[in-house]
């Protein structure tokens, strides 16, 4: 009969190959890496660019994105995904010193038209809007994209709203406040990128201070600033308010 000596379960466990670490953090540097230079390639190429034209523009064959990334949903998401823990570590940075809800929201509000106004190729690319032949497979590349954000909005709204006193109605539907504002910031941050430049075209920061005062007033401003906006100012007066005046 042959004895099998069995390893105890309570033991140490086996020592890690250092031969696998190494490959293993050489595989994720090496990904990096080739999410940066697929990054400038679209910045510089446009959102339209194939995945031969990323790879020629990063200095290495097709075939090596496919075997890191898949496919070309693949890379979106991933370039996607670098662009969230970006955009992350400025809201975390801002919440810090976020004076009140409306500050932190427009933090957030900041950080995401930045992110699309420092490439709109990017952008368009990443969350799926190749340009070629209409909007790209949203839902299934890039989902992940979306959900963060809307998981960090999530957080920070029920930070806001914990220990105030709210009618049974009004708190049951806040969860879906975060998919609401999302829904206005990107479809309002996307008309904005695609306008053409010029004088009526509004800055990043008039559009973040819009935004939040969408978000937290409402569409009207004859009733002044919310109990919490303090950190922000007054809306100026239109033209034709000034002249009814």
């Amino acid at each position: 009969m042959v004895n099998i000596a069995l390893e105890d379960p309570s033991g140490p466990p086996p020592a890690a190959d250092g031969r696998a670490l190494r490959w293993e953090a050489h595989r994720a540097e090496r990904r990096r890496t080739l999410i940066k230079t697929a990054r400038r390639a679209v910045h510089t190429l446009g959102c339209a660019a194939s995945m031969e034209e990323i790879a020629a523009a990063s200095g290495t064959s097709k075939s090596v994105f496919y075997r890191y990334f898949g496919d070309k949903a693949g890379l979106q998401k991933a370039m996607g995904e670098m662009a969230v823990a970006r955009m992350q570590e400025k809201i975390i940075e801002a919440g810090r010193t976020a004076a009140s809800a409306r500050s932190g929201l427009r933090a957030m509000v900041s950080a995401y038209l930045q992110m699309a106004e420092t490439s709109p190729n990017v952008y368009l690319f990443v969350t799926g809007q190749l340009g070629d032949g209409g909007p790209g497979q949203i839902d299934t590349a890039l989902s992940s994209f979306f959900e963060t954000i809307t998981a960090m909005m999530d957080a920070a709204i029920g930070e806001y709203l914990a220990g105030r006193e709210m009618p049974p109605e009004a708190s049951a539907t806040a969860h879906y406040w975060p998919t609401a504002a999302l829904g206005m910031i990107r479809a309002a941050g996307e008309r904005w990128i695609a306008a053409p430049g010029g004088p009526g075209k509004p800055t990043e920061e008039q559009m973040t201070d819009q935004l939040t005062a969408w978000l937290f007033d409402g569409i009207g401003y004859d009733r002044g600033p919310g109990p919490d906006s303090t950190d922000f100012p007054s809306a100026p007066s239109t033209d034709h308010e000034k002249e009814t005046q």
